[in-house]
């Protein structure tokens, strides 16, 4: 054998090393610490089993467990909440594949092991979480999810949109959603199925409106103050006594320290206080901000004709995240995007959703999974 091949056999052999290193470490990470609460459970699956609904964004993961019981549509909401669970970040354009689906196999674990199920005794799970744009991003998620549970479990993937559209919906996709927290979306719904989305495209290529959008655009204005390049503004002081700085310079040092989306979005509330106390440049961000938000929804309404020929007709608007529910007395961000969506659409029903996005993904495996049952034994 030549120099040549034999440097090749032991790179090629590396590799492979590397490959069994790796899938050891993802099968001790998918069957091992974190699924061995089953071996000491004891518990019969048997019954009607378990739902899973996850809802999955930047800043947090919410897994809510609920029975798989056969009522009608109408009586979802009378489902019980066997277990809930929170964990971190879950969106893997955020904190990469690895970290995502640790996330997501952790506090699917850990609701289970709250109301002493299974996995086996899953008959569905609904997975909607930030960060799912593509069919091939679906179908990733979903070998994660098949990688984990036993092959009798219906498994959806979805944006986590959509799972707020579901929490104001009961689980009905039609209408619109908007969700304004750490980022932002609008994405509809018609009854036939069509669907369209705005905005929810990361930080870098613009979710504006939302509260990383808001906190941005406020540390720059801090930024072009220092400089000379824009008008003085009570955000300077502000921000830099809320964050314990001393000044606009040290700024930099902290953004880039840790410029996680979630860290920038949390300087909102005191956005909102100096828009309050009359400062303008606060205001200009936030007044831009609704109009961002409202175009969001009135690109998707139109696109899917929500809105009808006329302009006029009725369609729900489900109103979730942070932002719009940040309710002050002088400078409410979600009444203000309702007042202004409501000039293009006099039809829109606004709905503030009692349940939260995770309890509309469980609602939505519910929906799925008895669709699929009902076309198996139709």
């Amino acid at each position: 054998m030549t120099p040549e091949k034999e440097k090749e056999k032991e790179k090629e052999k590396e590799k492979e090393e590397d490959q069994v290193v790796l899938d050891a470490g993802m099968k001790r990470y998918r069957n091992g610490e974190i699924w061995e609460f089953e071996d000491d459970m004891g518990v019969s699956d048997g019954g009607t089993g378990v739902l899973l609904g996850l809802d999955g964004g930047t800043t947090s993961t919410v897994c809510i467990c609920m029975p798989m019981v056969p009522f009608s549509h109408s009586q979802l909401q009378s489902l019980p909440i066997l277990a809930r669970a929170v964990a971190g970040c879950s969106n893997h354009n955020s904190v990469g594949e690895i970290a995502a689906r640790e996330t997501i196999e952790q506090v699917m674990a850990d609701a289970l092991s709250k109301c002493g199920s299974k996995r086996s005794a899953v008959r569905a799970v609904c997975l909607a979480v930030s960060g799912v744009n593509q069919p091939t991003d679906q179908q990733r998620i979903l070998g994660w999810l098949s990688d984990i549970f036993p092959s009798h479990v219906r498994l959806y993937v979805r944006n986590d949109a959509v799972a707020a559209l579901a929490s104001g919906t009961m689980g009905k996709l039609h209408g619109c959603v908007l969700i304004a927290g750490t980022g932002s979306i609008a994405y509809g719904f018609t009854e036939d199925g069509k669907e369209a989305r705005a905005a929810g495209a990361g930080p870098v290529l613009g979710d504006w409106g939302s509260g990383y959008g808001i906190a941005a655009q406020a540390l720059t204005a801090v930024v072009r103050a220092h400089d000379g390049r824009g008008p003085s503004t009570m955000l300077t002081s502000s921000i830099l006594q809320s964050l314990g700085l001393s000044s606009a310079e040290e700024l930099i040092g902290w953004t880039y320290a840790d410029p996680s989306w979630a860290r920038i979005a949390a300087l909102v509330p005191v956005v909102v206080t100096c828009a309050e106390a009359g400062d303008e440049v606060a205001n200009k961000i936030l007044l831009e901000s609704v109009q961002e938000l409202a175009s969001s929804v009135k690109a998707v309404v139109e696109r899917l004709g929500l809105c009808g020929q006329d302009g006029n007709s009725a369609f729900p608007l489900v109103m979730v995240g942070g932002v719009l529910e940040a309710n002050r007395r002088r400078w409410d961000i979600g009444k203000e995007v309702m007042n202004c969506i409501s000039k293009y659409f006099p039809g829109v029903i606004p709905i503030r959703p009692k349940v939260e996005p995770a309890v509309g993904a469980a609602w939505l495996a519910w929906n799925f999974f008895m669709k699929d049952y009902q076309k198996a034994y139709a």
